[in-house]
């Protein structure tokens, strides 16, 4: 009987320690923000404010901005080739702005040396009348590896000026 008993406690025992374990995990991956824009940077800059910086930064960066809307039918000045990268690097592929290694891969992916790009999610297909997705990824190619670092290193930059102010700085 005592046998049995101890047996009992025993496994219920492991059960419970294995049961606390999986929440622990759950519940921790659950919370992470890996892929969301820092409270702090997010209150500083807009992303849709992030390409008036980058242009500002980089003036010979191509602007792509010839497309026109399907709501007015006029050229949509604003929809640029800085603003659509961000808008995918942020919102479609979800990754964090403040990291070199994510923008090189939403640039790898431009570049078709990474992951797709699908022309129904890519941004500017909803709002105007031509998908600028193949005029972007021939001015991506276009440009030289220096100009593409100099895009990732003024990106990352904008994305952590908040993060300096809190001692966080580039990573």
């Amino acid at each position: 009987m005592k046998k049995k008993k101890l047996l009992f406690l025993r496994f219920n025992l492991g059960l419970i320690i294995t049961l606390i374990t999986v929440s622990v995990i759950v519940l921790g991956l659950g919370n992470s923000h890996f892929h969301s824009i820092p409270p702090a940077v997010a209150q500083r800059i807009s992303p849709s404010d992030v390409w008036r910086l980058v242009y500002q930064q980089l003036p010979d960066l191509p602007k792509q901005n010839q497309y026109s809307s399907k709501d007015t039918g006029k050229v949509a000045e604003n929809n640029t080739l800085a603003s659509r990268l961000i808008r995918y690097h942020i919102y479609v592929k979800g990754r964090s702005p403040i990291y070199r290694l994510d923008w090189k891969l939403t640039l790898a992916d431009y570049l078709d040396a990474n992951e797709t790009i699908y022309e129904a999610s890519y941004p500017g297909n909803d709002s105007l009348k031509q998908n600028p997705l193949d005029g972007d990824r021939t001015t991506i190619k276009k440009l030289t590896r220096n100009q593409r670092n100099n895009l990732v290193q003024t990106l990352v930059d904008i994305f952590n000026t908040g993060n300096k102010e809190q001692g966080t700085g580039n990573r």
